[in-house]
C-alpha cells in the first residue's frame, strides 16, 4: 500500500516578547523593604495605641481633634499602604 505524504507542520509563532539571556529584573532598593514594613508596623501600632488607651489616643477623646473610631480606619489605611507595597517587592 502506498504511503501518503505527511502534512507540513505549521511553524510555531514567535514569542510576543523576545527573551534575552541574562536579563533580570532589578532588585528593589534597601529602603523599599524598610518603608514597606515600617508602614505595616506603624498601622499596627496606631490601632494598638487606640485600643490600649481606651480610645483616648492617638487622636481620641484626650486630644483636641477627636476622631473616635475613625482611628481604626486610619490604622488599617496606614497598614494597607505597606501591604500594597508588597505587590511590587522583588
Amino acid at each position: 500500500m502506498p504511503e501518503s505524504r505527511s502534512r507540513r507542520k505549521p511553524k510555531s509563532e514567535a514569542p510576543a516578547r523576545p527573551v534575552v539571556v541574562g536579563e533580570e529584573e532589578a532588585e528593589n532598593p534597601t529602603w523599599y523593604k524598610a518603608t514597606m514594613f515600617g508602614f505595616m508596623i506603624a498601622g499596627l501600632i496606631w490601632i494598638l495605641t487606640f485600643y490600649i488607651s481606651s480610645a483616648r489616643y492617638p487622636l481620641g477623646s484626650a486630644t483636641p481633634l477627636d476622631l473616635s473610631n475613625w482611628n481604626i480606619l486610619i490604622g488599617f489605611g496606614i497598614a494597607m499602604v505597606g501591604f500594597v507595597m508588597t505587590t511590587k517587592w522583588k
